[in-house]
């Protein structure tokens, strides 16, 4: 019954880090279509939202499965319970990334800002890098690169703030441009959240091997 419970956690562990580098993946090309003006690719991403949003079930119905039926020790439980809710964490992410495709197809091909659209593509890195080096905490079990990786959430919120002045700056330029304004405001704002997402992970990764709930948002509202 012992081999059995961890051939079974063993896969709930890859299947977890597996969406992780799909929601990465979508993060990447559903901005790429918006910088881009990719209408096309915009409407592929939407339509992995489907496989996003089961592959969360699925994971689900597997970590209810062990503790419902493997009863895990309590270190095991917490890992458990950590990919329970961390899944959640990621198909909401996807669900930004789905907001974000959805904006390449509103915005008209005539409304840019050229500026913007750069530091959209460096908030994107930015917000990859550390969801992909919270996935790598994760996969190496390292509490204290997790709360380093949460760090990292401060200066996507600074880009943010940077992004939302400069397209103040432009709007009241050219007011012609205030429709494309509310997309890319909108777009920063869905890369904000994904970087509270990622905090949200980085503490089920601390408590997964700690057993502490630890607050790793610097008092920001959820």
């Amino acid at each position: 019954m012992a081999q059995q419970f961890f051939d079974e956690l063993k896969s709930l562990q890859t299947n977890f880090m597996n969406m992780g580098i799909t929601v990465s993946e979508q993060i990447y090309q559903s901005t790429k279509s918006f910088i881009d003006h990719d209408k096309k690719l915009a409407h592929a991403v939407i339509s992995t939202d489907h496989d996003i949003n089961e592959n969360e079930i699925d994971l689900e119905k597997q970590a209810l499965y062990l503790m419902a039926l493997q009863q895990p020790v309590a270190t095991n439980f917490r890992e458990v319970i950590s990919i329970l809710k961390a899944s959640s964490d990621l198909e909401r992410i996807g669900d930004h990334a789905v907001g974000i495709a959805r904006e390449t197809i509103y915005i008209k091909g005539n409304q840019r800002i050229p500026k913007v659209e750069e530091q959209i593509a460096e908030m994107t890195n930015s917000v990859r890098k550390m969801l992909e080096e919270a996935l790598d905490a994760y996969f190496h079990e390292d509490a204290t690169v997790a709360e380093n990786v949460a760090k990292a959430d401060l200066g996507i919120d600074q880009q943010f703030i940077t992004i939302r002045k400069a397209i103040t700056d432009t709007e009241s330029q050219t007011v012609d441009l205030a429709p494309a304004s509310a997309s890319y405001l909108m777009v920063a704002r869905f890369l904000e959240r994904i970087g509270d997402h990622i905090v949200n992970i980085t503490e089920w990764i601390v408590y997964s091997k700690t057993g502490n709930i630890v607050e790793l948002s610097n008092d920001k509202r959820r």
